[in-house]
């Protein structure tokens, strides 16, 4: 049975997304915000530094490479199908529909987890703050600061699209520039910006270098959550490529030239960058610029912000397409009359993060902030590899693929899999060993969701062929 336009879900009223909405530097703000540039220098960069050594920066430059390649791959995708909810149709129309609604399931759990993991890392950087000025946190103190900071970017997203964006933009920017001036100021102080002990090679380890590069992907994903937005994007063929290259190319030099800098101003102690729990303060202090941290603390909490809110907006956007081709509730398809946000998708993204945040906030929020981020990365990480296939089979159906654009994916997919590999083996430490795991069944409850769907519906899947969103 073929489906038709008819067959897909008619949303409640007239009430449609506000097409051409974002201009192109707020579409760069939906990707800046989702990645939080900020969290890399000011928290995950320790996690790196572990794993690195002292050619952390060198396992930033390669990671920057790979995702460089997703990034033109998504660019192609996003260029050639411009649609809200984007990752399952990319997929969706090369694999079959079943592929794309797994890819769909997968970027739900992606964002959703990084969200999450950006509101754990909140009282972390709210509490050092305080504790500055001798005030001390509780867990129930904590835990409802959580419901109010998710009902306020819960709030944010509701309204208005354009305003989400640009608040997530100027937000970023503001965080990105302190840590930038910062880093400029500790350098002066080194009356050099040249460090031999970083650009002898010879002093790397291959195998330490290649196994900082998971978690090197990690401090990258969300960049591509402008394409999440393409429906509300002017322009969205030439903006929403262009934006997810921007951010990536940015993001890069950005982190590698932190990781640089920052080992270069704890004198190559990688094991105590490592160790640390607030590296860009020890950096700082280090430099004799103890007076920084109270401002990098209101840095990386207006970067959270940001990145919760671009989670939101995110997920809400995939619940919001997938819905109206019946993989979803065709509640989530609906549209506020007003505010023109798909305002059932957005109150329940809010929701679900800050019930997954309380609950497992006991664990303790550094910790918690490390399980949810990696959940979050394996729903990326399978989605990025799936991309990298997709975009030149995209191409060669039309008769435009180049030996260059086969070569790319095929480098890209290759980068892709040696991270999910290292993510399984060597086996990581407990609990970390079980979240693949997770992921697994996660994604098996998904496909069970969807087989089912497949045989009470045939016609829905076939929906993903169409241009539903006009």
């Amino acid at each position: 049975m073929n489906a038709t336009t008819g067959d897909m879900v008619k949303p409640h009223g007239t009430a449609q997304l506000r097409t051409g909405a974002l201009t192109l530097m707020e579409t760069v703000g939906q990707s800046l915000s989702a990645m939080a540039p900020t969290i890399t220098p000011t928290l995950s960069i320790a996690v790196v530094a572990g794993l690195a050594g002292i050619g952390c920066w060198l396992s930033y430059f390669i990671g920057t490479l790979a995702i460089m390649i997703v990034a033109a791959s998504i660019g192609i995708m996003a260029a050639r199908h411009p649609q809200a909810g984007s990752y399952f149709l990319y997929i969706g129309r090369s694999f079959g529909p079943f592929a794309g609604a797994l890819a769909g399931w997968s970027m739900i759990c992606a964002y959703v987890f990084t969200g999450v993991a950006a509101m754990l890392a909140f009282p972390i950087f709210l509490g050092d703050f305080l504790a500055a000025f001798g005030i001390r946190l509780q867990l129930l103190s904590q835990d409802l600061l959580l419901l109010v900071f998710a009902g306020i970017v819960t709030c944010v997203a509701y309204r208005d699209v354009k305003i989400s964006s640009r608040a997530g933009l100027i937000l970023e920017a503001i965080s990105v520039g302190i840590i930038l001036l910062i880093t400029a100021i500790f350098v002066r102080l080194q009356g050099t910006a040249l460090d031999p002990g970083q650009l002898q090679l010879s002093r790397f380890r291959v195998g330490s270098v290649m196994s900082g590069l998971p978690f090197v992907v990690f401090c990258f994903v969300g960049f591509e959550s402008a394409a999440t937005m393409a429906r509300e994007s002017a322009n969205p063929r030439r903006n929403v490529p262009l934006a997810v290259m921007c951010v990536a190319g940015f993001a890069g030099v950005f982190f590698t030239a932190m990781a640089y800098f920052m080992m270069f101003g704890i004198g190559n102690d990688a094991a105590l960058l490592a160790k640390s729990a607030a590296p860009f303060e020890d950096v700082a202090t280090k430099a004799g610029l103890a007076w920084a941290s109270l401002i990098v603390y209101v840095a990386a909490m207006i970067s959270l912000f940001a990145c919760c809110l671009a989670c939101v907006n995110a997920v809400s956007r995939l619940l919001y397409s997938m819905s109206r081709y019946r993989f979803l509730p065709p509640s989530m398809g609906r549209v506020h009359d007003i505010h023109r946000t798909p305002h059932r998708a957005i109150l329940l993204s809010g929701v679900a993060l800050a019930a997954l945040s309380v609950a497992i906030s006991p664990a303790g929020f550094l910790n918690a902030y490390g399980y949810t981020g990696t959940l979050a990365s394996f729903g990326f990480i399978v989605v990025y590899l799936a991309l990298c296939i997709v975009a030149p089979l995209d191409l060669k159906r039309s008769r435009e693929m180049k030996p260059l654009h086969a070569l790319v994916g095929i480098v890209g997919a290759a980068l892709m899999l040696f991270v999910i590999a290292s993510s399984v083996y060597p086996v990581p430490a407990h609990p970390y060993d079980l979240l693949p795991y997770f992921f697994l069944l996660y994604m098996i409850i998904g496909a069970i969701g969807f087989a089912a769907l497949r045989r009470r519906s045939p016609q829905t899947l076939s929906l993903i062929h169409h241009d539903m969103e006009g």
